[in-house]
């Protein structure tokens, strides 16, 4: 789904554990890592994509998370000109992306990147906070800075308190 300006709608998802590490993500036949991300489709409210995307890219369902917060507005970047490509007749130029930040509820062992016809990811791994942020590729950096930023005071409220309820250090 593209809007008027040529931007492919989005969800990018950060998902965290009770410690505050996040899901880094290698995608298939690539060195690139990230988090995971996809399109929304005709009729999908935001959170339906989310969770659609959730299930499809890591095998989560979402009662395995709990949503901690989300970017207030809509944040872009522009794919590199060799990238662009033609969607349905339009111009896909971007991406247009809403984030999601979510806490994992199960054990590790229910992250499966083989669930769907066509896995995005084959390995994934717990990182630190700011770790993408020096990994992801140059044209999302600004985007996932700016992601980062806004959900980090959130972030760290939510590992903070699940920190002392579990008595973990």
């Amino acid at each position: 789904m593209l809007d008027a300006d040529g931007y492919r709608l989005n969800i990018g998802i950060v998902i965290a554990n009770g410690r505050g590490n996040v899901l880094w993500a290698k995608r298939v036949r690539q060195d690139g890592w990230q988090f995971p991300q996809g399109g929304m489709q005709e009729g999908e409210s935001q959170q339906q994509a989310m969770y659609r995307e959730l299930e499809e890219e890591t095998g989560l369902k979402a009662g395995q998370v709990e949503i901690w917060g989300t970017t207030r507005d809509w944040l872009r970047y522009r794919l590199p000109k060799k990238m662009i490509r033609p969607t349905k007749g339009k111009v896909c130029i971007g991406q247009k992306q809403k984030w999601y930040l979510l806490r994992l509820l199960s054990d590790d062992s229910a992250v499966q990147l083989d669930r769907s016809h066509n896995p995005e990811f084959d390995r994934w791994e717990w990182v630190s906070y700011w770790y993408p942020l020096d990994q992801i590729i140059d044209f999302k950096r600004g985007v996932y800075q700016r992601m980062l930023k806004e959900l980090s005071s959130v972030h760290a409220q939510k590992v903070t308190r699940y920190i002392r309820a579990s008595g973990t250090n």
